[in-house]
């Protein structure tokens, strides 16, 4: 009959084998995240951060119906609160609660658009209209009543020609908001920014 020894060093050679042992094997299941990988980890961080509050800005001289369909898949994507806001700027002629119906009607159509593409989309969203002497001074303030994290906005509109060079009230949001600022000009064979299954109002 063979007696086997047990040593001391000998249990300690084989604990340790087996330690890397399983060590190695867990490795092997659990491979370190690529570099890569970390990159997309943090931009989808990133993305949920910027996007928890998103603000998509309307008014006679900004048009943004083209970027309502781009602000409701960031919004589904990360779950964030979304506000479509439409300014009425009030010339100083006139008192500041003014009725102006024309431009009313021309802020209901186009939150009316932004409502349906947000059905469309699966996201909730809540529209507002108000009247403002200076509409950058309106969307700042709203913005941060709001605690935005990003202000969408479209591109300038002058007649019905939105290649014009931005506006000054663009220039101004984007200048002095304190949050993130997005401005898209729709392009003439784009579709990432249009929501094909709406006839949107001009």
């Amino acid at each position: 009959m063979t007696t086997i020894h047990i040593t001391a060093i000998g249990t300690i050679v084989a604990i340790v084998i087996a330690v890397a042992t399983v060590a190695t094997i867990w490795w092997m299941l659990h491979p370190p995240a690529s570099f890569v990988q970390k990159l997309a980890k943090e931009a989808e961080s990133e993305l949920v951060r910027m996007v928890g509050s998103i603000i998509v800005v309307f008014s006679g001289d900004i048009a943004s119906s083209h970027m309502l369909a781009l602000a409701a898949k960031l919004a589904r994507r990360a779950t964030s609160e979304l506000l479509a806001l439409y300014v009425i700027e009030v010339p100083y002629t006139l008192p500041p609660d003014a009725e102006m119906p024309d431009e009313e009607r021309l802020g209901m159509d186009a939150l009316g658009a932004a409502e349906t593409i947000a059905v469309n989309n699966g996201v909730d969203l809540r529209t507002e209209v108000v009247k403002a002497r200076v509409t950058s001074q309106a969307v700042l303030d709203i913005a941060k009543r709001e605690k935005a994290d990003l202000i969408i906005l479209g591109s300038f509109r002058e007649g019905k020609y939105t290649g014009a060079p931005l506006g000054r009230a663009i220039e101004t949001i984007a200048a002095e908001a304190k949050c993130d600022v997005l401005i898209g000009v729709e392009g003439k064979h784009g579709t990432l920014l249009v929501d094909e299954t709406l006839t949107l109002p001009d």
